[in-house]
């Protein structure tokens, strides 16, 4: 009789387990409908340029199978010996998964510092996963990532803690190019403080930028480095040296510091706490000698004490014969238009072009009633395609193409963005963050 029991019972618990799971999600489920589809999937959908770029389509039917086992297309991931999500299990597999290094906010500093060709981490900007949620995939993975069975307990789910980033430090100066260095500064209780500061980059001859880290102190909204347009005269530059403030105490725009604005040449800039962007390998950005950089800087002071704001810039240049393309920075932007009160308005504009050329980054420029910003590919046979997608305003996801976007004469791009005026006051394009804004950045090379 005991020999008998000894043999049912495994077949009696295992029985009463599928019982109880009978009728719930699997993990890769929960995983699938909680946090692949919600936070990645808008961005790594079938016959965008992200998924193309990625390899990565995560809409649900598809994820798995375009993660597990198999090899990132990011080549020093792939040299590293990770793949997307391994199979192994324990920590090893955790170890040799690319996503967790994607998505594991905690390891931030280790994966900036010595992973930079990893491209940025995920979601992007400053839109972790939460606790809960990092630790459900790392359970997940742990279990051998299995598509079928209950690995990992849903209650994780709840915990809604999230990374915070680490406080500021300044950036050691880089060994080839230069460093700019703005503030410290005051930002005055519930004011936003944005002005301009013209730096002399004290360089003899033309040299070629590959590489920009950017550091600031929490409480930025964005920070931009500018260049001149090659037509500006000397008397229409601004003093070296100088803050010139946009808003005065009142604010009232600075009609002097405002002017300057129209010779700007942008040249590199974030909205993240932190930056550090590669050019890809023979592509450098040409900063002339003749001008310096106008450093702008704008911080949103919404406490009763006084805010300090300061940034640190490393420009990395690299040899004239190491560069097989230089690239041009562009700045698409729609500048006439009104978002009437208490209304949700989208803004459509298309910027075509009119010579062959690819594209190697965009970012978007917006402010807090933006609530979707999207690009699409505008004409040719990728009419349509949906390149960029985010919804964090303060945080944009800068893109990297790999590889680049070609678009011929008369192709281009649309921006379409969404804004949610909550007040009682029509808004239209300004400098504030309770006005608006609908930019696009980047770089392209002919």
């Amino acid at each position: 009789m005991k020999s008998f029991l000894k043999l049912i019972l495994p077949l009696f618990l295992l029985n009463a387990c599928v019982k109880k799971e009978e009728g719930t999600n699997t993990t890769w489920q929960v995983v699938q409908d909680e946090i692949l589809t919600p936070q990645c999937a808008n961005c790594h959908m079938s016959g965008t340029a992200i998924m193309k770029q990625s390899g990565l389509d995560l809409s649900k039917g598809n994820a798995y199978g375009a993660m597990v086992a198999v090899s990132p297309k990011n080549i020093s991931a792939k040299e590293d010996g990770l793949v997307i999500v391994s199979n192994e299990g324990g920590l090893k597999g955790l170890g040799k998964s690319f996503l967790w290094e994607k998505i594991n906010a905690y390891d931030r500093e280790h994966y900036l510092e010595n992973h930079p060709d990893y491209g940025q981490m995920m979601p992007p900007g400053e839109s972790f996963l939460t606790d809960g949620q990092l630790q459900f995939v790392r359970a997940w993975i742990e279990a051998r990532a299995p598509e079928e069975g209950i690995v990992a307990d849903e209650e994780l789910l709840a915990d809604s803690n999230r990374y915070v980033s680490r406080a500021f430090k300044p950036l050691n100066p880089p060994e080839n190019g230069f460093q700019l260095h703005l503030g410290p500064f005051e930002v005055q209780p519930n004011f936003e403080r944005e002005f301009f500061h013209y730096t002399d980059t004290k360089l003899s001859e033309d040299v070629y930028v590959n590489r920009i880290q950017i550091e600031m102190r929490p409480g930025s909204h964005h920070f931009i480095m500018y260049s001149f347009e090659k037509d500006t005269k000397t008397g229409e530059l601004p003093v070296f040296g100088v803050d010139r403030e946009l808003r005065d105490p009142d604010g009232a725009i600075h009609t002097p510091t405002f002017l300057t604005i129209f010779n700007h040449q942008f040249f590199g800039g974030t909205q993240w706490p932190r930056l550090d962007y590669k050019m890809p390998p023979g592509v450098a950005l040409r900063l002339p000698s003749k001008f310096g950089l106008d450093q702008n800087t704008h911080y949103v002071n919404r406490t009763d004490s006084v805010m300090i704001g300061e940034v640190f810039s490393n420009i990395h240049t690299i040899n004239k014969s190491d560069v097989q393309h230089v690239a041009e920075l562009f700045s698409m932007s729609h500048m006439n238009f009104s978002l009437p009160p208490k209304k949700i308005t989208t803004l459509t504009r298309t910027f075509n072009v009119s010579k062959r050329i690819k594209i190697g980054q965009v970012f978007s420029q917006a402010h807090e009633k933006m609530t979707e910003f999207v690009v699409k590919i505008s004409g040719g046979s990728r009419a349509g395609e949906i390149i960029y997608w985010t919804d964090d305003w303060a945080h944009p996801p800068i893109l990297q193409f790999d590889p680049l976007i070609e678009l011929n004469p008369g192709e281009g791009l649309t921006l379409i963005a969404t804004y949610d005026n909550p007040t009682d006051k029509t808004v239209t394009f300004g400098f504030l963050s309770t006005d608006e804004m609908m930019i696009l950045f980047g770089w392209y090379y002919q």
